[in-house]
């Protein structure tokens, strides 16, 4: 399950190459921004997806565009390998515990793209990463690939914590919800 996506706007230019159910999992490459790099490490990891980034983004600005375009690019990868893979398992639920805080993910990848997320965070950067931008990312994710995705975070302290258990909980449960399945998830 291989898809590559190439994306130039005004602000970011994007190259992906995502491979799901890897041998080698992680990313290589990287956006420019070390925390963000980092999470997408950790989704990369969790989720068995090997994700291989080029991309240049108006980091003079602030990481804003080069987050959010990497979600849409990944969501849009995603969407490349459901639409030719065919029959997946669609739902998945995973909780994620990182050190204090534990985190909640449910996905349907049905088509239908909705973003529910409840975290708050403490401080406004961890680097040079906003952490509003972690909303900002799933939202984007989920858009692009049709997903309803449900992030809960349920307790903790530490911001990097926070954001590790989100990351990883979501890939967990994209992760499980590709798997084959041999019914079509669907009523309709």
């Amino acid at each position: 399950m291989f898809a590559e996506i190439s994306r130039e706007t005004r602000e970011t230019k994007i190259k992906l190459a995502l491979e799901c159910a890897s041998k080698n999992p992680g990313l290589c490459g990287g956006s420019g921004v070390g925390f963000f790099d980092h999470m997408l490490n950790t989704f990369a990891v969790h989720g068995c997806f090997s994700i291989n980034l080029e991309m240049g983004g108006d980091l003079h600005v602030d990481c804003h565009h080069s987050v959010e375009d990497v979600g849409i690019v990944l969501g849009m990868a995603f969407r490349e390998i459901i639409d030719a893979r065919g029959n997946i398992m669609r739902f998945a639920s995973v909780h994620v515990p990182m050190d204090e805080s534990l985190a909640f993910c449910s996905v349907d990848i049905g088509g239908r793209a909705y973003l529910i997320f409840n975290a708050d965070f403490r401080a406004a950067q961890i680097g040079e990463y906003d952490t509003q931008m972690t909303r900002e990312f799933f939202f984007a994710l989920a858009h692009n690939i049709r997903a309803n995705i449900h992030v809960n975070l349920l307790y903790g302290e530490n911001d990097h914590h926070k954001t590790e258990a989100i990351y990883k909980a979501t890939a967990r449960a994209i992760s499980q919800a590709l798997e084959s399945s041999n019914n079509i998830m669907s009523a309709k």
